[in-house]
């Protein structure tokens, strides 16, 4: 799945009745505006540069957009929902009484103080009494069911070649740090991020209840040996993208006798997965090594290291010192923040992880009016046509690919604001007489059980992967489908009353985003039925591989920090769906406007106020060790490179703004990246 955050809002008339829009505002708020800096040297610093001063930095944050904003005012809305159920009596069982109660213990840092670790003694103990190395095998996935993640994930989901049926699939391992390349860089930064990680594991050992000093030093050694070893056997980001390489799919057997130490059996028997035939490991390399080193090192190895990942999970949701220690490393030391988010700000987020659409559905009825699920709908279907006519046009693409890619854009599964079924939380059970963190687990089994029902069954394409109120939007390959949640259909990211030149520069460019998807170097491997199948003949495949390559230098040879640079391979899907988007956009844009173009407003003209209104959406502050954090993590390059780097392949920016040879930001015709 592709997931960009961004802002919009629930009223979407642009482009509906253009002969009412010269009433309309400009929809700009010049204070966000910075006009001393030239459009062609640092458009981002002319269009966010009053945004920016105007909103420094909090200690809570690492970095703060245009969208950080939105979420602040959804979260704001959720807690009072939340709150006004957490007050009041609720039959027991109810979703209210699960809501409210789960909210409550969040909230209860004086019994969280009191009962500290004593949640994880039972767990730990568990793991402690592992008598013999086939035992691993049972205890990673009882502890996968709790939400627990160890050596490598594993989870149901469609067959990327058989996109209508569910099958389950192994993935490499998520790492303590968080990216391989912490593990394996030797820079001063990454030399220091490692030893603090090691301080922090030896401590939270200590405040887990391991008394005896020199056990957590070596369980310290035992974790860095064991997520060395992963992270040197794990892909990259960048080669993670390659969705044919992640395709591998035999039957049980075959793997058996591919990796004949992995205790097969006695792992599925304890998943609670029944008749798995076949399998599809992403990456071989990464399991392969799990099971040498659970062969080769000690049974005390494995013990540390599995302990260590419960510790690590469940250190936020303990007592106030083992949340501090946490945020110390992974807020601080990570991405540079100096302090910790308010208590009801991490309960909401626990609340709405456990039980997302029960909160959803009360989020919808309250903020959501039912027109706008059209409103979005007629403004989708306009950059259908736009990214339709864009395709048709495209001088690079062959007649036979055109009218499959035509086909694959006529079949988008659009979803709107809420699911028209909501997730039923009968079986969860909430007691406030447990812990939160007990609960907390009760919750992640309940997931866990949704997710492995479904294995050998049919795809249920009306199923959502994001609730009603995330503040975000997806495109999924394999159900060829884009979504946009209620959360994200909200100001102040779109004005009613503001023409179709802002609106289609925001919302439209973010609609034309999750579109492009379909179609950036992952998405275009899937054809109209979400299954990996090769629909482009060679030639048409090779032109666009040739304009992918030319982003990916473009966006390599970017400076993001003094010897930092951006990757280019690993950021491209997204590159391209944001080139895509404003491409398009502008199109639709032109398409509404045909009839009765619009005025200059507040000095800008129509145009103007398009790009100003895109490069509004990535206004925001970040840290220095935030931007090297997001560098190696984050596919979507960094705000200002969503600006900056963007539009110098936009022809139309550079008639807006008269940008001419010689501004920094100008690029000759034949050096820009034309691909949608």
């Amino acid at each position: 799945m592709k997931y960009l955050s961004f802002a919009a809002a629930c009223l979407l008339m642009a482009g509906c009745n253009p002969g009412k829009q010269a009433g309309n505002t400009a929809g700009i708020d010049l204070a966000n505006l910075d006009t001393t800096a030239l459009p062609g040297t640092d458009f981002y610093q002319f269009a966010c540069g009053g945004w920016m001063k105007n909103h420094p930095l909090t200690g809570e944050y690492s970095r703060f957009g245009s969208f950080d904003e939105l979420r602040e005012n959804n979260q704001a809305q959720v807690r009072q929902l939340i709150e006004q159920l957490a007050s009041g009596t609720h039959a027991q069982g109810s979703v209210a009484q699960k809501i409210g109660d789960l909210y409550g213990l969040a909230m209860d840092s004086v019994t969280l103080n009191e009962v500290g670790a004593t949640p994880l003694e039972e767990e730990t103990e568990r793991i402690g009494n592992l008598a013999s190395k086939k035992e691993i095998y049972p205890m990673i996935a009882s502890l996968a069911q709790e939400g627990i993640s160890s050596y490598f994930n594993f989870f149901v989901s469609a067959d990327d070649k058989n996109s209508s049926m569910n099958i389950v699939h192994f993935y490499q391992g998520e790492l303590g740090i968080g990216q391989r390349d912490y593990y394996l860089e030797n820079d001063a930064r990454t030399t220091a991020i490692r030893e603090a990680y090691r301080k922090y594991i030896v401590r939270m050992f200590a405040l887990a209840g391991f008394d005896n000093p020199s056990y957590g030093t070596k369980a310290m050694q035992s974790v860095m040996n064991i997520e060395t070893a992963l992270a040197k056997a794990a892909r990259t980001q960048a080669q993670l993208r390659d969705t044919y390489a992640n395709y591998n799919k035999k039957s049980l057997e075959e793997w058996k006798r591919e990796i004949p130490t992995f205790e097969w059996d006695a792992f599925f028997t304890a998943t609670g997965l029944k008749a798995v035939n076949e399998l599809n490991i992403g990456q071989p390399e990464a399991i392969q090594e799990v099971a040498k080193l659970i062969d080769t090192l000690p049974l005390s190895d494995h013990i540390a290291y599995l302990q260590w990942n419960l510790i690590n999970a469940a250190a936020p949701y303990l007592n106030d010192e083992m949340a501090a220690a946490n945020f110390d490393f992974y807020g601080k030391t990570l991405s540079g923040k100096t302090q910790m988010r308010p208590r009801w700000k991490r309960a909401i987020s626990a609340v709405q992880g456990a039980l997302g659409e029960a909160v959803g559905q009360l989020y919808v009825e309250q903020y959501f009016p039912a027109a706008a699920k059209a409103r979005m709908s007629q403004l989708v279907g306009n950059l259908q046509t736009a990214l339709g006519e864009r395709i048709q046009a495209l001088a690079w693409m062959g007649d036979s690919t055109k009218v499959k890619a035509k086909e694959k854009l006529a079949t988008f599964h659009v979803k709107i604001g809420y699911p028209d079924k909501w997730k039923d939380y009968t079986t969860l059970a909430v007691n406030k007489a447990d812990s939160y963190w007990a609960n907390l687990c009760r919750a992640s089994k309940h997931h866990y059980d949704e997710m492995i029902a479904k294995a050998g069954k049919p795809v249920d394409k009306d199923e959502w992967f994001m609730t009603p109120q995330t503040v975000n939007a997806y495109y999924n390959p394999t159900t060829n489908e884009i979504c946009f949640p209620a959360g994200i259909l909200q100001p102040p990211f779109f004005d009613m009353h503001a023409d179709d030149a802002f609106n289609y520069g925001a919302i439209g460019v973010v609609i034309g985003h999750e579109m492009t998807h379909g179609f950036d170097d992952q998405g275009r491997q899937y054809d109209p039925e979400g299954n990996l199948k090769d629909w482009w003949t060679p030639k048409d495949a090779k032109n666009f591989d040739e304009r992918a390559d030319k982003m990916v230098a473009f966006f390599d040879s970017i400076v993001v920090a003094p010897g930092t640079h951006a990757n280019g391979r690993f950021t491209l899907g997204e590159n391209i769906a944001d080139h895509g988007g404003l491409k398009v956009a502008y199109q639709a844009y032109r398409n509404a406007t045909a009839a009765a173009p619009l005025p200059v407003k507040e000095g800008f003209t129509p145009d103007q106020r398009f790009f100003i209104a895109y490069a509004g959406l990535w206004a925001g502050n970040i840290r220095s060790e935030e931007i090297g954090r997001l560098t190696k993590m984050d596919p979507h390059s960094l705000g200002k490179w969503r600006v900056d780097g963007a539009l110098p392949h936009i022809d139309a920016w550079y008639e807006a703004f008269h940008i001419q040879p010689g501004d920094p930001m100008y690029l000759p015709e034949n050096e820009r990246v034309s691909i949608w």
